[in-house]
């Protein structure tokens, strides 16, 4: 698993050293209210950014029997590095993409750190993560609204059997701070 996600941080590298930032904005902090924390998205190339979130985020329990259906609230840190790949259709189409607004692809790795917890009779001690691909929207809006949704599948780590399942992240927030650099509307 190690050696997966360094494979996946070596093989950004070939993506980061392109221009810089373009159509991205170079970066801009966001509060995060669904989950309730702190976001920041930084333009690393042209069309790539990476995002760095730490918050108390929605996620499932994989120690317990059916991981799906228990979720819970943990102190989490995510990284994405997220490559836009719709905003010149965007740009051409007079639609905004304006705060990184866009599709994207993204590796994206997290770190649970739930302290100590009874789950299905067992103490479970430690930190968990995962580490996977999403597919994702992001829209924000010149009010300073912004929100994104992605969805996919990660390998979660941890005290426990490793396994793949399915990973969901969902941020609404407002941005405070920003430098723009970007070329759409």
């Amino acid at each position: 698993m190690r050696r997966f996600l360094l494979g996946i941080f070596l093989c950004m590298g070939i993506f980061m050293h392109a221009q810089y930032g373009k159509n991205c904005e170079i970066r801009q902090i966001k509060i995060n209210f669904f989950n309730p924390g702190l976001e920041y998205e930084m333009g690393l190339g042209v069309n790539s950014t990476l995002d760095l979130r730490v918050a108390w985020q929605v996620a499932l329990e994989p120690v317990s029997s059916k991981p799906i259906e228990n979720l819970d609230f943990f102190p989490a840190i995510t990284a994405q590095y997220r490559f836009y790949h719709n905003f010149d259709g965007r740009y051409h189409r007079r639609r905004s993409i304006y705060g990184n607004s866009g599709n994207y692809v993204a590796p994206t790795v997290a770190i649970f750190s739930p302290g100590n917890r009874v789950v299905e009779g067992q103490l479970v001690e430690g930190v968990h993560g995962y580490g996977g691909l999403v597919y994702g929207i992001q829209r924000s809006f010149n009010s300073g609204l912004s929100f994104s949704i992605d969805a996919g599948a990660g390998y979660y780590v941890g005290p426990f059997k490793g396994a793949i399942h399915p990973v969901v992240n969902l941020s609404i927030g407002w941005i405070i701070s920003e430098k723009r650099w970007c070329v759409g509307l």
